[in-house]
């Protein structure tokens, strides 16, 4: 299991070992179907979910190499952002957060977060962010305006890169050997699907539940990655809810129902898009019969605090 992995690479913090919790299905609406969640949200308060997963490699190689500083990329209520900032602080290595957008004059609960853990801030134009995906950006060397950070490990945004695909793909091990007939999951950048997918040893049926609008380059993005051509996956890209950090009435009120009916709290931003797109899927009939699905929980929930003051 990933656990002898993580407590060699950091075991200067607490990880806990997730749990499977089984969902109640008269919430679905159905009694044909066993459904059940990997609450990887349990493993840590903050470096929670597919995050600790991600970063783990660039943890690990920073730890062993004289690269005492990692830089990476976010917007203002970017769980990535706000893991890297603890874990960095834990492990006493220096960070630095690219911020899309200009400096609000009301920084988020996340950015405050990432600087009450000593995370050094530098807000960019979302036209320049843009351009962090382009391979110069991604350039170490390139982005040092005359030396400006030094030595450092480089992170794309949401730890999209081989490294963090691999890291991800360890998740894998929980799972894998429980006879699931399908795996679902959110896909930001699709980092955590990616190494999912290829790291896939059977005929379970990976379903990615995309929480963009218009999503539609996940090949590419899977090229990228070096992800075997061969791997056979899912991506459903019906329920992003408007895009990215985007909500709706009925998407809030889902998630309070789901609350009230498994004592499981979910983000809007990922996994209650996830939930939703699934219990949507149900009604339709989309999984055969006697299937065993399970939903993977990538924690995020602390981009829920941008909700306290709009809804009760």
């Amino acid at each position: 299991m990933p656990q002898s992995l993580i407590k060699d690479t950091v075991p200067e913090i607490h990880f806990n070992e997730p749990t499977f919790s089984k969902l109640n299905t008269d919430f679905f609406g159905i009694n044909n179907l066993e459904i059940f969640m990997l609450r990887l949200d349990e493993i840590h308060p903050v470096i929670s979910g597919n995050k600790l997963f991600k970063l783990i490699y660039f943890l690990q190689e920073a730890k062993k190499s004289r690269h005492k500083k990692i830089i990476t990329f976010g917007g203002a209520y970017s769980n990535h952002l706000a893991a890297t900032a603890f874990a960095c602080k834990e492990l006493k290595i220096k960070s630095v957060g690219i911020v899309r957008g200009e400096k609000p004059k009301v920084l988020s609960p996340t950015l405050l977060f990432c600087l009450e853990n000593k995370m050094q801030l530098e807000f960019i134009s979302r036209d320049s962010y843009k351009k962090t995906n382009e391979k110069g950006f991604l350039n170490p060397d390139s982005y040092r305006e005359e030396n400006k950070y030094g030595e450092h490990i480089l992170i794309p945004e949401g730890g999209f890169s081989i490294k963090g695909k691999e890291g991800a793909g360890l998740i894998d091990q929980y799972f894998t050997d429980k006879n699931f007939t399908h795996v679902c999951l959110p896909v930001g950048t699709a980092t955590t699907f990616a190494g999912l997918v290829d790291t896939n040893k059977n005929e379970t049926e990976i379903i990615g539940f995309g929480v963009l609008k218009n999503f539609n380059d996940i090949e590419k993005r899977f090229a990228e990655l070096k992800v075997n051509p061969r791997k056979k996956y899912s991506f459903i890209g019906d329920y992003h809810f408007g895009g990215y950090a985007k909500k709706t009435n009925e998407l809030i009120s889902f998630m309070n129902d789901f609350y009230e009916q498994n004592k499981i709290a979910l983000d809007f931003v990922y996994t209650a898009k996830m939930m939703f797109g699934i219990y949507d899927l149900i009604q339709k009939k989309y999984f055969p019969d006697g299937s065993k699905i399970l939903c993977i929980h990538t924690g995020g929930l602390q981009g829920n605090s941008s909700l306290q003051s709009k809804t009760v």
